[in-house]
């Protein structure tokens, strides 16, 4: 099931993607996250592509063309998408090589999407009045003609995305076929439990990103770090990095250099009873890795390292409330070493790199678990 959705900006796109993706078990895509990866990107098609995206117009459809079809060629799309900001043009609408079923306009008035807008807290430097009024002409002036040529193949469907979330959705699910929806939603399931371990230094962002991920997949988190610390805070012991030093080594002489695994495998066991899938955040070392991969045999056991530039760590640390300033040189080294993290970090799975917004982060965390989720094992 191919499904494309259309629409101009705040109509609930991504919002309706993520629910469909969820529902239909297909990884969503979208075509703006994707091009705003490519524009930190230190290339001459990053560069261009931000100056388009901060301006307000569109990729040209070359571009725009080979940047998706790279996508959809990955193997987490092979049995089907939900397709978000492509095609814009009837020339790409045109080079579609694969097969739609079908293409869900969210039909929005200009004034209601600029107050949506408005309303939303954002860290993007694309969301001016300016630029948004400017990718709505866009839409009216390349994209409406999308919709005509979808029609024609009778493959257009239209829902009023002034209603509610739930009533959209009500109603793009009534569009696509309730007897295909039940039938889809029947011929996919997930065959093998995974875990996804979550590893990085101290304000690289492991946390951010688990509890992201558990909000908006509804996925549990079983923390590794907080073991220590909620041993600090039941013995009334202050959080410093000798304190922290001493019980990582307290518990590394108990359990051995794979502790953290091993103190929490029958909450891991228990959970993996009625769920799929598990996050893990805080992985220490190596042996914690492979503790899990010989323990849990018939689990993908998938490492996703998260990695900032060391200066930002330390000020993100710096600024935390609970556990204020336990990072440094000193963490570091003594993560990297005395832990035995580093091994971990460079054999991951994937590296998430989060230096910039929280947007960003956010985008690159999601095409990890859809790549996660949906690939092949």
């Amino acid at each position: 099931m191919n499904i494309i959705l259309l629409g101009i900006q705040g109509a609930g796109k991504s919002t309706q993607g993520n629910l469909l993706s969820q529902q239909l078990k297909i990884p969503y895509l979208s075509t703006g996250h994707i091009f705003r990866e490519i524009a930190q990107e230190k290339t001459s098609l990053g560069r261009t592509v931000k100056e388009l995206i901060n301006a307000g117009s569109l990729v040209p459809d070359a571009q725009t063309i080979e940047v998706v079809n790279h996508y959809l060629s990955r193997p987490e799309y092979a049995h089907g998408f939900i397709l978000d900001g492509f095609p814009r043009t009837v020339a790409q609408a045109q080079a579609i090589t694969f097969p739609i079923t079908k293409v869900v306009y969210l039909e929005l008035e200009e004034k209601e999407s600029l107050w949506r807008l408005v309303m939303r807290k954002e860290d993007r430097h694309d969301n001016t009045v300016q630029a948004v009024q400017k990718r709505i002409e866009q839409f009216h002036a390349h994209t409406a003609p999308v919709l005509k040529h979808y029609e024609a193949q009778n493959l257009l469907a239209t829902v009023d995305a002034k209603l509610s979330v739930e009533k959209v959705n009500e109603e793009v699910l009534k569009s696509l076929g309730k007897q295909y929806v039940k039938h889809r939603l029947k011929s996919w399931e997930q065959k093998k439990h995974i875990i996804i371990a979550f590893v990085g230094l101290s304000g690289s962002g492991k946390t951010e990103a688990v509890n992201y991920l558990s909000k908006e997949q509804k996925t549990p988190i079983i923390s590794f770090s907080s073991f220590i610390n909620e041993y600090i805070d039941t013995h009334g012991l202050a959080h410093t990095e000798a304190v922290h030093r001493r019980l990582r080594k307290k518990f590394r002489d108990e359990h051995g250099m794979a502790s953290m695994a091993v103190l929490r495998k029958k909450e891991i066991e228990n959970l993996l009873k009625k769920e799929m899938v598990i996050l893990i955040e805080g992985l220490y070392s190596w042996e914690e890795y492979t503790y899990l991969k010989e323990h849990f045999p018939h689990v993908r056991v998938m490492l996703v390292a998260v990695w900032a530039r060391k200066e930002l760590r330390w000020q993100r640390a710096d600024k935390r409330v609970y556990r204020k300033g336990l990072s440094g040189p000193t963490r570091d080294i003594n993560e990297l070493t005395e832990t035995n993290k580093g091994p971990a970090i460079a054999f991951a799975d994937y590296l998430v790199v989060n230096n910039f917004s929280l947007h960003d982060f956010h985008d690159k965390l999601d095409e990890v678990y859809r790549s996660i989720i949906f690939s092949e094992s």
